[in-house]
């Protein structure tokens, strides 16, 4: 069977904190969105809420959390992807955001474009943990799908975010998305099995399931064993 280990980034080993999240919603293009993550130490669940408005910038807006400091670097390229755990969810599809790089600030004190990696998902209503592996993290910039982009340096992580976006005018209004934690996970096969694809489940195989053997005769799991098995390798051996 295969196993998955989860390490936590937020929660867990790591509480929950207000220092560790801030804003940056569409208000930074003129719009009137707005979010926050309310969380505390105490807490075992953060919630990112806020509203999303789209009226003011035409249809389109955003509102996110991310993570704070400039100099924070995660090493998660030993593992094989990220999983939300998720409390509880509104009806809203959320946007997971990894950034590998960070310019320093223009000379009109706002944030250079840099690549990001996305993954879009909407939780079930009663919570759920959303696995994502790094293959399914999609590479933008501006916006913008970046098909070209170099694969995202997974020993040098720099920002982790959640966002709330419009998708083009889709979805507006207050949304609420409460979360367990954000972790990193890795599979690997139980140490009593060996597997050559690391994603493979073993299935065991009912009693008397019938297997072809490299003559491409049926032989019974167990039928090898005593005198019935005796009088079954005979009868087959004078029919082939």
């Amino acid at each position: 069977m295969t196993s998955i280990h989860t390490i936590s980034l937020f929660d867990g080993d790591k509480p929950w904190s207000p220092l560790d999240w801030t804003s940056s919603d569409d208000r930074v293009r003129g719009g009137s969105s707005y979010s926050e993550l309310a969380c505390s130490p105490f807490s075992p669940t953060a919630i990112f809420k806020g509203n999303l408005d789209i009226e003011t910038l035409g249809g389109a807006g955003f509102a996110s959390q991310r993570t704070t400091g400039e100099g924070r670097n995660w090493d998660l390229s030993k593992y094989d992807g990220m999983v939300l755990d998720i409390e509880k969810a509104d009806e809203m599809q959320y946007t997971l955001i990894l950034k590998g790089e960070l310019l320093p600030k223009s000379p009109n004190g706002r944030e250079q474009s840099t690549i990001s990696w996305e993954y879009d998902f909407k939780a079930d209503k009663e919570g759920e943990k959303v696995y994502v592996q790094w293959e399914e993290f999609k590479a933008t910039y501006r916006g913008r799908e970046k098909k070209d982009a170099k694969p995202l340096d997974l020993k040098h992580v720099k920002r982790i975010s959640l966002m709330m976006r419009s998708f083009f005018g889709t979805q507006k209004g207050d949304f609420s998305l409460s979360i367990r934690s954000i972790s990193t996970f890795h599979k690997s096969a139980d140490a009593c099995e060996y597997h050559d694809n690391p994603n493979e489940t073993s299935m065991s195989r009912p009693g008397n399931q019938p297997l072809d053997d490299e003559d491409g005769r049926r032989t019974l799991i167990g039928q090898d064993q005593g005198w019935f098995g005796w009088l079954f390798r005979l009868y087959t051996s004078n029919i082939y």
